[in-house]
Parts: structure tokens; C-alpha cells; sequence
């Protein structure tokens, strides 16, 4: 789980252009919405599409547990192995 995390942080940062920021300095358990990465609705729309591309997963914007899924690295990571396993 920690390499498809890692993929994941890697992901984020290139996909919103966080250039500052490098892999390590994302807790895969902090929030990635207000408090964590602070990432807001245009991120989360850009990381959706980039994980619907890189790993063919498919979520609807509107559903909760598409939103379960966007807290935090750990929980996206388990979304990919989830759809990865089906």
C-alpha cells in the first residue's frame, strides 16, 4: 500500500502543480481538502480526472462516498486497490 500511496503523492503534486512540495511532505492520513493540503473544488476535479486517467477509475462528483474517498492519500490509495482487485 505505502508504493501506490507514494504514486498517489506523486499524482497530486504533479497534477496541481505543487512544485514546492515533495512526496514526503504529505501525511497519508491528513485531510487533503481545508485543513490538510487545503486543496479546493477545481483540485479535486483535476485529481479526479487524473486518477479516472492513470487508473481507470470511475466516481460520480455528486455521490458521499465519492467524497469518503478524497479525505486523504490512504483513502484514495484504497479506492485504486479496491477497483484495482474487481
Amino acid at each position: 500500500m505505502q508504493a501506490l500511496e507514494l504514486e498517489i503523492k506523486k499524482l497530486i503534486i504533479e497534477t496541481l502543480g505543487l512544485e514546492d512540495m515533495q512526496p514526503d511532505d504529505i501525511d497519508p492520513q491528513a485531510q487533503l481538502f481545508v485543513d490538510g493540503l487545503g486543496l479546493d473544488s477545481i483540485d479535486a476535479l483535476d485529481l479526479g480526472l487524473a486518477l479516472q486517467r492513470n487508473y481507470g477509475i470511475h466516481m460520480s462528483a455528486d455521490a458521499e462516498e465519492t467524497r469518503r474517498h478524497f479525505q486523504s492519500v490512504r483513502s484514495l490509495a484504497e479506492l485504486v486497490a479496491a477497483q484495482r482487485k474487481s
